[in-house]
C-alpha cells in the first residue's frame, strides 16, 4: 500500500535563494512515515510510545532532484520496500502536485527501541505483522 498526503510549501519551509531548505524535505518524509503506520496500524506515535516502542531512523538516503517553491502542493508517497524483521525500509518520493515533477526520493530505515534505547530483537507487533503484510502484498498482485 502507498500512503499518500499533501502540504503547501509555506515562507518558513523556504531558504535565501527561494526554494525549499533542504531539512524540509526530511520533516515531510517523517511526516509520512508517521501517518503510514498511524494508518496501518491504527496507533499514533504516542500511543507506540506508551507501549514502548520507539522507531528512530538508523539511515537515511536521499536524492534532491529538483526544488519546490513558496506556494507549491507537495504529495508526499510512502510505502514499505524492505523488511527483514529487524528493520524496515520506506521508499519514500515527494513531488509537486500540479506537475508529478520528483522532488525528493529517499529509502529510510526505522529500528524500534524501547524508551531507555535499548534495540528491540525483532520489530514488535504491530508493526512486525504490518510490515510483513505491506513487504508480501505487492507480490500477489
Amino acid at each position: 500500500m502507498k500512503h499518500t498526503f499533501e502540504t503547501k510549501v509555506y515562507f518558513s519551509d523556504t531558504d535565501n535563494y527561494g526554494v525549499v531548505w533542504h531539512g524540509a524535505y526530511l520533516r515531510w518524509l517523517e511526516m509520512g512515515r508517521v501517518e503510514f503506520c498511524k494508518e496501518m496500524t491504527g496507533l499514533t506515535l504516542k500511543e507506540l510510545e506508551q507501549k514502548d516502542i520507539l522507531l528512530p531512523v538508523s539511515n537515511i538516503n536521499i536524492k534532491y532532484k529538483s526544488s519546490a517553491k513558496l506556494e507549491d502542493i507537495v504529495v508526499v508517497e510512502t510505502e514499505v520496500s524492505e523488511y527483514n524483521g529487524f528493520t524496515a525500509t520506506f521508499k519514500q518520493t515527494i513531488k509537486s502536485q500540479k506537475t508529478d515533477r520528483v522532488f525528493v526520493v529517499a529509502d529510510v530505515v526505522i529500528v524500534a527501541v524501547h524508551s531507555d534505547t535499548k534495540l528491540y530483537r525483532r520489530m514488535p507487533e504491530p508493526l512486525a505483522n504490518t510490515f510483513e503484510k505491506e513487504i508480501k502484498c505487492p507480490a500477489l498482485v
